[in-house]
């Protein structure tokens, strides 16, 4: 699914379809936050003297991620078409038509790659 979103971007960022841009960015970026560690799982060494518990050394800044599942996948962009949807339907109640019609739109992007 990655691989789509990701190419998929790429085909928007040419055709410079802002919508797809938004959602397809959002998706990707929300697929990276849940790859991360905790903090606490971040490697710490306590050797350098002026800041305690500092990370020091070649690839000290670096953490391994975490692989996500297709069904973790799959969870996330689904989650992120229903945030927009449930936005869209706020907007909508406020009166702002043209926002929650964009929103609508994202939705049905991510959408494609739930089916």
């Amino acid at each position: 699914m990655r691989t789509s979103l990701r190419r998929d971007l790429k085909a928007a960022l040419k055709a410079r379809d802002r919508v797809s841009i938004t959602a397809l960015r959002s998706a990707l970026a929300a697929i990276e936050n849940a790859e991360a560690l905790p903090a606490d799982h971040l490697r710490r060494t306590t050797e350098n003297e002026h800041v305690a518990g500092a990370a020091a050394g070649v690839g000290a800044t670096e953490a391994e991620r975490r692989q996500l599942t297709d069904t973790e996948l799959h969870a996330i962009v689904e989650k992120e078409a229903h945030d927009r949807s449930a936005a869209a339907g706020e907007y909508e109640r406020l009166g702002r038509h043209d926002r929650a019609e964009s929103l609508r739109s994202e939705a049905d992007v991510l959408s494609r790659y739930l089916g």
